[in-house]
């Protein structure tokens, strides 16, 4: 590609060569003959073929070899047109203020060849010439920022690129974490209440066949539950986009009574309190009260002991909803497991709708979970 960007010029300057060569006496010639003619055009013409990979020195190397022809007394020649593709080569490639020192040696050595070339050198020639040379200056200066605009845009497409690959990753990363909280809701309320009634059965079995056989029969239908939900949100997990069942939605106020009997079903008396006019709320916020109520209940059957009852009071206030959940277990005493999920999922599920959470054992005995989420507007402003 050089090769042929240079072709016209190499072409010229051979074209000097021969005539001087087929000039009379031109090959036998001492300097300034042919052969010190050659010998200038090549110092001149090879290191062009360098300027991309280091104009700086190519431009030098051309300035410093015109600069000593001239004062070798050499008239300039088309070789020396290097000089201008150097310094177009700087101005294209390097940083302005190396642009700004290649143009005025370029200047300054067309004043020099102007003064050696006539002694009434002409104002308008010259003025000529210089425009000539500030505007090839001028296009490596627009091509250099032509350039950098390009190399601009292909850094802003990389970064763009990397930042939807970043935020892909980290909706994966939340997705992930959403359907973790949902497993961890199903399975740890599901399975605490299948071994609550696996255990009344066992101790029931010799002495009341028949609460025995209900509680098998309890178990059976939370075990049939569980595994429809759980397929409901690992079916999200499918990538081949072929549905090949209907999926429940998901768990809503509506099916809180079911929740609480389901709870009682399983040895644990609780009582739901509603206050207030209920309000229609978002089908999220629905399914947030739900996972906490759910939760609180799983704590309070694995943790509140034999003895344990529980209570569940939602009051629909203006712009909040306040809800309680309480027991008088020994929850309170029992030590905390790390890398629990329960308490840290309800926080976030409330934080997400602008609500909070807190958790702390009552005074006198128990335990207690009570959950503020705005209503109206300004929860559904905050979901948004």
């Amino acid at each position: 590609m050089d090769a042929l960007w240079l072709a016209p010029f190499m072409l010229a300057c051979l074209g000097t060569l021969f005539m001087i060569f087929f000039s009379p006496g031109g090959h036998q010639s001492g300097l300034p003959g042919f052969w010190a003619y050659l010998v200038i055009g090549l110092v001149l013409v090879g290191p062009l073929f360098w300027r991309r990979s280091r104009p700086l020195a190519v431009f030098a190397i051309v300035s410093v070899v015109s600069f000593g022809q001239w004062l070798a007394g050499v008239d300039p020649l088309p070789f020396n047109v290097a000089v201008l593709i150097a310094m177009y080569a700087v101005a294209s490639l390097r940083s302005f203020r190396w642009a700004v020192a290649a143009g005025l040696v370029a200047e300054l050595g067309l004043a020099l060849s102007f003064g050696r070339m006539t002694t009434d050198p002409d104002p308008a020639t010259f003025a000529s010439a210089s425009v000539f040379v500030v505007a090839i200056w001028i296009a490596g200066i627009y091509a250099n920022t032509r350039r950098r605009y390009l190399e601009s845009l292909e850094e802003r497409a990389e970064r763009a690129e990397h930042e939807r690959d970043q935020q892909a990753r980290l909706a994966a990363a939340a997705e992930r974490a959403r359907i973790a909280r949902e497993l961890h809701d199903v399975v740890a309320h599901n399975v605490s209440v299948i071994i609550v009634q696996a255990d009344g059965a066992s101790y029931a079995i010799d002495s009341d066949p028949e609460q025995a056989r209900m509680a098998m029969q309890a178990i059976a239908a939370t075990g049939r539950q569980a595994l429809a939900e759980m397929r409901r949100m690992v079916g999200v997990l499918r990538t081949d986009g072929v549905a090949v069942e209907e999926y429940a939605p998901q768990p809503s106020l509506s099916q809180l009574d079911e929740l609480v009997a389901q709870v009682r079903s399983s040895g644990l008396p609780v009582d739901l309190r509603v206050v207030g006019v209920p309000q229609e709320l978002p089908e999220g916020e629905q399914l947030t009260v739900y996972r906490i109520v759910q939760e609180a209940l799983t704590n309070t059957l694995k943790h509140g002991g034999p003895d344990a009852s529980a209570t569940v009071e939602m009051e629909y206030g203006l712009r909040e909803l306040f809800l309680r959940v309480t027991d008088d277990g020994r929850g309170a005493a029992v030590p905390g497991r790390p890398g629990g999920h329960g308490l840290v999922g309800m926080r976030e599920r409330a934080a997400m709708f602008g609500g909070s959470i807190e958790a702390r054992p009552r005074m006198g005995g128990g335990f207690q979970v009570i959950a503020r989420l705005p209503i109206g507007e300004t929860g559904r402003s905050r979901a948004a």
